[in-house]
Parts: structure tokens; sequence; C-alpha cells
């Protein structure tokens, strides 16, 4: 029964991301970000957020984990502008809204790499709004 209800969310995930491929935007399959940034963000990482996500980014305690299926359950479909908005509004926990449009760009291109997306020529942008553009969809 689950594999019918798991079906049209799939399709349906799918679709958005096929959508805003058509529409001018990227996926993340494509490579929306580069190693070099990457690299910065999992070093800013393991300073600031391995504490309370784990590090190897699998969560702990409350912290959900960065990886995986239920991460990516939360993302897929989503613009890459949503995942780097709540780093930069809510994160880390004890200090909302410290990191500044870049590092959340940064951070946001380390999780990319950690889900297995493949790094691009150049780097995830760092403005909210070229980050709307680029789709996460799922990685094959």
């Amino acid at each position: 029964m689950k594999s019918f209800v798991a079906a049209p969310l799939v399709l349906a995930v799918m679709g958005r991301a096929f959508a805003a491929a058509a529409q001018g935007g990227r996926v993340a399959t494509a490579g929306v970000y580069s190693k070099a940034q990457a690299d910065r963000g999992m070093t800013l990482f393991a300073d600031a957020c391995a504490r309370c996500h784990g590090s190897s980014m699998e969560g702990l305690d409350v912290a959900p984990p960065l990886t995986g299926p239920r991460f990516l359950g939360n993302y897929l479909g989503q613009p890459a502008a949503a995942l780097a908005s709540r780093i930069r509004t809510s994160m880390p926990l004890d200090m909302p809204g410290s990191l500044g449009q870049q590092a959340s760009a940064d951070l946001t291109a380390a999780i990319l790499a950690a889900n297995g997306y493949p790094a691009g020529d150049a780097e995830l942008p760092s403005g909210s709004s070229a980050q709307q553009a680029i789709t996460i969809d799922a990685v094959k």
C-alpha cells in the first residue's frame, strides 16, 4: 500500500523539478556548486554545525540528519534557496541568524556534496534569488 502512496508523491516532486528546469532553472544534479566551495562549507560545518548534526551529518538528539532519505524528504523538489535560507535564518541553534549569505551558500554546497550531488565549475550563488532558480532534484 505504501508504494501506491509514495508513487504520486515521487511523481509530483519529479514534475516540479522538471518544470523548474523547463522554466530556465537548473537542478542540483547538474553541478551547481564548486568543490572548493563544498570544502569551505565542510570546514564551516565542522566548526559551527557538527556538534548538533554530527560529524557525518547523521543528526544527533533533536538535530535532524542532513543526509539521506529524511533530509531529501524535506528538500526534494525545493529550491536551493529554501535550504540556504533555513541555514541563514535559524542556525546555529545557539546563535540563529549569525551566518551570512556566503556561509549559508557554502554550507548548502557541503550538504549537497554529502548527499551525492556532483560538483560543477561554478560556485552556488550566495543570493537567494539566484538560488531560487536551482531545484534540489533526486540523485540517481
